[in-house]
């Protein structure tokens, strides 16, 4: 795609626009192509955690160090790709398959109850104890069907998630 700062031809428009599945426009990857320029401050061609920390909603999510370690170092496709599960046209398994993957932080393909207890803190901080915190992991694993011995896979995660009633509108802006 060139360098940084140039402007994206029609046919890296395209090209981005396949690789997120056409979850967004044509004019929306423009948008989120200048708002990438504008974050890669050192025209790298990449991002840097830095530079996503600059985003004042960003810096304050509770999970932004876990997010962190997802867009650390993404060219533009891959920032776009990563958005793309925020894009009110994904549906619920891809936005569910983001979510996994902020619970699984090392990478393994699985979810301990630690892992959701690790991201329980996260979000809870001292509003819930550590006692509290367990007890509605664990009742929300036996509803579901599983153990605290449990790991859950994608598939489990999806399962436990994926419900009509449930909806996840957490959505990037691209104008």
């Amino acid at each position: 795609m060139g360098s940084t700062y140039s402007m994206l031809t029609q046919y890296d428009i395209e090209e981005v626009q396949e690789y997120c599945n056409n979850l967004f426009s044509q004019q929306e990857i423009v948008s989120l192509y200048e708002r990438f320029c504008q974050l890669d401050r050192n025209s790298k061609g990449f991002i840097s955690s830095d530079e996503i920390l600059s985003v004042p909603e960003f810096a304050m999510n509770p999970l932004s160090h876990r997010l962190l370690k997802m867009v650390d170092g993404l060219n533009f496709k891959d920032f776009v790709a990563f958005l793309s599960a925020f894009s009110s046209k994904a549906n619920i398994r891809q936005k569910i398959e983001l979510i996994f993957k902020v619970y699984d932080l090392d990478g393994n393909g699985k979810v301990t109850f630690s892992d959701v207890l690790e991201v329980l803190r996260d979000l809870t901080g001292s509003f819930m104890s550590e006692e509290q915190r367990e007890e509605v992991l664990s009742h929300l694993l036996k509803e579901a069907g599983y153990a605290k011995t449990s790991s859950l896979l994608l598939d489990d995660f999806i399962k436990i998630l994926d419900y009509p009633c449930l909806r996840m509108e957490v959505e990037i802006p691209v104008d």
